[in-house]
């Protein structure tokens, strides 16, 4: 496995922000040549990174055959966009090693967790407008290279209206929470620059509740956009894997019925990559 550090620096980033990427070995003697890769964005309300949602998420989808990369993106006091372009820049580092690390160029998926789920589905959003490419001095031509090729979310935050984590936004918005506060359902952002995706969540989420994935996939599919979506009857919010490997003091985030759910987004990524 390689395994390699990089420091993120974009306008208004904190010390610590950082991508970290888990290589699958190239070998010769194996039929895979190029793999994809799955970029995560631990959940955290942003106010922090969750340690739960990064390398034991990243382990599991590795031993599924995936390259991963982890992204410690900053979070409060940094504020919008500057985790948008964080997670922007990790895309053109991921590309800019393409062939160094044998990843497929054209099958790198984000995935987020709660809070990490909106930064996910934020970019998957917004990653062809302008503010972004600004904001990064990236070229009108070199703007496709920012372009996720599919999303993945795990009981993500969505909404900033009735069924918000409202913490999450707070933290993401700061003294421009009420000014912001609307571009920031996601529900109402979705076009058609939206990759096909895969969402999960639990019906007794009392955190994040379960309309933030039903409003995003009712909005995906007036837009015509492939997507798969589970909903698991029970499990409290920030499940991770849903078992005792991610499992916090309290031993709370165990969830049989939702822990298939890594099977399930790894069958989903095998079908179009």
């Amino acid at each position: 496995m390689i395994y390699e550090e990089f420091a993120i620096k974009e306008n208004g980033s904190l010390e610590g922000a950082k991508l970290t990427v888990y290589i699958q070995q190239y070998s010769e003697s194996l039929k895979i040549n190029d793999r994809p890769l799955i970029l995560l964005c631990p959940g955290g309300a942003y106010a922090y990174t969750s340690d739960r949602e990064a390398e034991p998420i990243a382990l599991a989808f590795m031993a599924k055959g995936y390259h991963v990369a982890v992204l410690r993106y900053s979070c409060a006091p940094a504020v919008f966009p500057t985790a948008l372009m964080e997670l922007g820049r990790s895309i053109l580092i991921i590309r800019e090693h393409a062939k160094e690390w044998h990843v497929k160029e054209d099958s790198i998926v984000i995935q987020g967790c709660s809070a990490g789920g909106h930064l996910a589905a934020s970019y998957a959003c917004n990653w062809m407008n302008d503010f972004l490419a600004d904001g990064m001095n990236i070229t009108y031509a070199d703007r496709i290279k920012l372009r996720p090729n599919g999303l993945m979310l795990c009981y993500p935050v969505i909404t900033s209206g009735k069924f918000a984590h409202h913490d999450s936004i707070k933290n993401l918005l700061g003294d421009n929470y009420h000014e912001l506060k609307e571009m920031m359902s996601l529900e109402n952002a979705v076009n058609e620059h939206v990759p096909r995706t895969f969402i999960w969540h639990t019906f007794t989420d009392a955190a994040v509740p379960v309309e933030n994935s039903l409003l995003f996939a009712t909005a995906l599919r007036a837009h015509d956009i492939n997507t798969e979506l589970h909903i698991f009857p029970d499990g409290c919010h920030g499940l991770a894997l849903a078992n005792e490997l991610t499992a916090s003091q309290e031993m709370k985030e165990i969830a049989p019925c939702a822990e298939p759910w890594i099977d399930l987004a790894a069958t989903w990524m095998k079908k179009y990559w």
